[in-house]
């Protein structure tokens, strides 16, 4: 029998797993939900938003919370000027699918990432703001592990273990869905 009472609460140097869900608030429509837990070592490296990391200090396995965060604050504005909308032909094949993230290089080396937001027969758009620019959202997060991390994912910033089979994350019905919207 496990003593419930002896459970670590997250602090810097813990290992953390938890899986989360990213709710528009105005719509409640789930936006992204990642089912298959992902691991990082709190205080350590900065993989959630930081009005999601304070509030997961203190908290224990099992524990579900819910942060509320104006993505305009976190993201900015949208930039109507992020948006590119070009001819079919113009892009590259491997590039045409709906939910693609492409990096793109400017003239002075800078790097931004876009996303294929439309297609239709002719035409493609491609968007490098932020999925969540312009939404309140809701992080709902579920907490499942909390423990020392080893010295080596101190080191590392996160579990050390062999990548995910995909095909049986899916096969178990474990699904990350593209933002959408």
């Amino acid at each position: 029998m496990v003593d419930m009472s002896m459970e670590d609460p997250v602090t810097d140097g813990k290992l953390v797993e938890l899986t989360y869900k990213v709710i528009d608030s105005k719509t409640k429509s789930v936006l992204t939900e990642v089912e298959y837990p992902i691991g990082y070592v709190h205080g350590l490296n900065e993989i959630l938003a930081p009005q999601v990391t304070a509030e997961i200090e203190g908290k224990l396995p099992g524990d579900i919370i819910e942060v509320p965060i104006d993505c305009n604050k976190l993201f900015g504005p949208r930039d109507e000027s992020l948006v590119v909308t070009d001819l079919l032909e113009n892009v590259p094949e491997e590039y045409r699918e709906l939910g693609m993230s492409i990096l793109m290089e400017n003239n002075e080396g800078k790097t931004k990432t876009f996303i294929v937001t439309r297609m239709d027969d002719k035409t493609i758009t491609i968007d490098g703001n932020n999925p969540l620019c312009g939404r309140e959202v809701i992080f709902k997060l579920n907490i499942i592990t909390v423990r020392d991390a080893t010295a080596e994912e101190l080191e590392h910033g996160g579990p050390i273990e062999a990548e995910p089979d995909i095909s049986k994350i899916v096969g178990k019905g474990q699904t990350v869905r593209p933002i959408s919207g």
